[in-house]
């Protein structure tokens, strides 16, 4: 049995399953999910009967859109809906709970006394689409401003309608609340003469590596309550992509985490021709495994290179940054830009590696590892090192996946969670490779779980060169693929090929569904609607950063506040794609 005929036979034991507990829904299978419709009164029971029944298990809440259908060819009976993508890592199975909306004033059941992801994931529907959730502890605005008007993802809200922000949110309010959640009364510090300080780092300070605001109430340097402030970047990703091309959206995707824009890129483009049906040529699958493991690399690299930083050690940083830098000359020669290259398009690459990549990649290779040797060798069995890592900012398993964390931050807490072993695709259930886990869940976890996380990319890369087969990069498709130049330049039916491609768009058959690919900080999952046309009807993206950042304020509170810089270093949060 191939691993496409044992998925196909996994979802459908789910899927009779899934029907016979939940008689009164809709059940059905998209791609490798199990879609059950559920009427808005048994929301709730059907989620929580999804996490705790040990049938099912579904620990980790992925993540929480909202969908409006108010101009969708096919006419829905309500307007809105809220899909909620769930998943059970140990049997990979993956269940989206959909469910109409009759009035969004009125709203939903929350779902955050089951999971603490729903605390950030239903603040975002709230937010982009006005959609209440009943009992939800903390309902406000995530990534636009407290001042916004309006819910910009709704169809009725123009694009090009802007909003400034004229004050700040003080916060005062959330902050005191958590203190209370905490059980910590004001008055009784006053009365032990010890008097509690709200100290806010950022939104613009070194140490928030990009725009986030910590808010933070100390009793001398420790924390004892902390909340948090995202959306200083937000730059409608989702909103933009909606009026864009499957292809013209590939650029958007690079400055998701520019630290490693290719892997979004790839994600991407596997996302629509999973729907679309495509299977890319094995050469082009080859490609994108070794660009996907050299860029998680650079992104570990930065990652590392700057927590180090954070704690007092610039050798470190010029001894794995300097190798970051240099891997750019490889990424240019290859694609023609440096940062945000594009390189990836929806059925296959845009172009092939040229004469002599592989020299090129080995001598990278090879720098990469004398570098993290070099850093290694200055924090391995540094006391300071680990005085400051160890037993700091810890995280349990079940916490960690109860904030829906995912990648390496979910790993060192000790769950070996990857998608490359758990949900393979791109032959990676053909390479040989180990998944390195943590046992403690604290920042020296979340540390050298990417330092041996390089080592064993650089073992797939240097796997996949030796097997990568020559042939064509691109499907032969002309739905999908730009045809060759010369028909381009030569007879009419590659041009008009040509033209309705760049104008219309690859046509996407009708549809919703959700694929997901294992980034460099996680699962980066994309969740589609498709009207049949040549642009989304609706791309949402589910960011691993963003469900981290979330589980944060679990992470410091009881540290100090020097824990807390270096443990946003660790968990490597990205602005362009925490914030979209």
């Amino acid at each position: 049995m191939t691993l496409k005929e044992f998925s196909t036979d996994m979802n459908a034991k789910a899927l009779e399953k899934i029907k016979a507990a939940f008689p009164d829904t809709t059940c059905t299978t998209v791609l490798d999910s199990v879609v059950v419709d559920v009427q808005p009164e048994n929301l709730e029971s059907t989620l929580s009967r999804l996490k705790n029944d040990p049938a099912f298990n579904c620990g980790l809440l992925l993540d929480v859109t909202g969908i409006d259908y108010l101009d969708y060819p096919t006419p829905q009976k309500f307007r809105f809906h809220v899909v909620y993508t769930l998943r059970n890592w140990q049997d990979n199975l993956l269940v989206q709970v959909r469910t109409a909306v009759p009035d969004p004033q009125a709203g939903i059941a929350t779902a955050t006394h089951l999971w603490a992801s729903a605390n950030w994931g239903e603040r975002e529907v709230y937010d982009q689409y006005g959609i209440r959730f009943n009992g939800h502890p903390d309902l406000r605005r995530i990534l636009n401003h407290w001042q916004f008007e309006g819910h910009p993802l709704r169809k009725d809200y123009p694009i090009e309608k802007g909003q400034i922000c004229y004050e700040t949110d003080r916060l005062e309010n959330e902050i005191r609340a958590r203190l209370f959640e905490n059980g910590i009364d004001e008055t009784t510090m006053k009365d032990i003469n010890t008097e509690i300080m709200f100290l806010n780092i950022g939104p613009s300070h070194p140490a928030t590596h990009g725009a986030i605001r910590i808010l933070t109430a100390l009793d001398g340097e420790t924390i004892l309550a902390n909340v948090n402030e995202i959306g200083y970047l937000h730059r409608g990703f989702e909103k933009t992509a909606e009026n864009r091309t499957y292809n013209q959206i590939v650029p958007l995707t690079d400055r998701l985490n520019y630290c490693s824009s290719m892997i979004n890129n790839i994600a991407y483009a596997k996302a629509v021709e999973a729907w679309l049906g495509v299977t890319i040529t094995e050469r082009a699958q080859f490609m994108r495994v070794l660009l996907t493991e050299f860029y998680r690399v650079l992104d570990h690299l930065v990652c590392l290179a700057a927590a180090l930083v954070d704690m007092g050690g610039l050798t470190n940083y010029w001894y794995l940054y300097n190798e970051k830098e240099a891997a750019y000359d490889l990424i240019s020669r290859l694609t023609g830009a440096r940062l945000t290259s594009s390189f990836t398009r929806i059925g296959g690459m845009y172009r092939d590696f040229y004469e002599g990549w592989e020299k090129d990649l080995e001598l990278q290779l090879r720098g990469i590892e004398k570098g993290i040797g070099d850093a290694l060798k200055l924090v391995e069995t540094n006391r300071i090192v680990h005085d400051r890592t160890q037993g700091v900012c810890v995280i349990s398993a079940e916490t960690a996946l109860s904030y829906g964390f995912t990648g390496p931050v979910l790993r060192a807490s000790g769950v070996p969670y990857d998608m490359r072993k758990d949900a393979p695709y791109y032959n990676y259930e053909a390479l040989d490779f180990e998944v390195p886990v943590g046992t403690n869940g604290d920042i020296y976890d979340r540390f050298m779980i990417r330092f041996y996380e390089m080592a064993q990319s650089i073992r797939i890369i240097r796997q996949a060169m030796q097997h990568i087969p020559q042939g064509p990069i691109n499907v032969k498709d002309s739905q999908v693929c730009l045809p060759p130049k010369d028909q381009v330049y030569n007879n009419i039916e590659g041009l008009a090929n040509h033209f309705k491609l760049i104008f219309e768009g690859v046509k996407v058959p009708a549809g919703e569904w959700y694929d997901a690919y294992e980034a460099a900080n996680g699962e980066l999952g994309f969740h589609f609607v498709s009207d049949g046309s040549g642009q989304p009807y609706k791309l949402k993206v589910r960011p691993p950063c963003f469900y981290t950042m979330g589980g944060f304020h679990k992470m410091v509170e009881g540290n100090m506040i020097a824990d807390a810089v270096i443990n946003l270093s660790c968990i490597n949060i990205i602005g362009g794609e925490l914030d979209r």
